[in-house]
């Protein structure tokens, strides 16, 4: 399965993250989804249906940009 890290910026609570984990898991074809708020990294295992910059779309309409 292919993995991705992201730097994710914006988060500043338990509710930002469970924003962003929601978004990601609510892509389809994601297995393993790992985001920390302390340090904004994020882990995400996928198919290849789904492309980093789904992801990176997804978690930046929900407000996070990412890098």
């Amino acid at each position: 399965m292919p993995t991705t890290h992201l730097r994710i910026t914006g988060m500043a609570s338990e509710e930002c993250l469970r924003l962003v984990m929601n978004a990601i898991q609510d892509l389809p074809c994601i297995g393993y989804v790992d985001v920390s708020l302390a340090t904004g990294e994020a882990t995400i295992e996928h198919t290849t249906m789904v492309s980093e910059g789904d992801i990176r779309q997804i978690i930046e309409e929900a407000g996070y940009p990412t890098a």
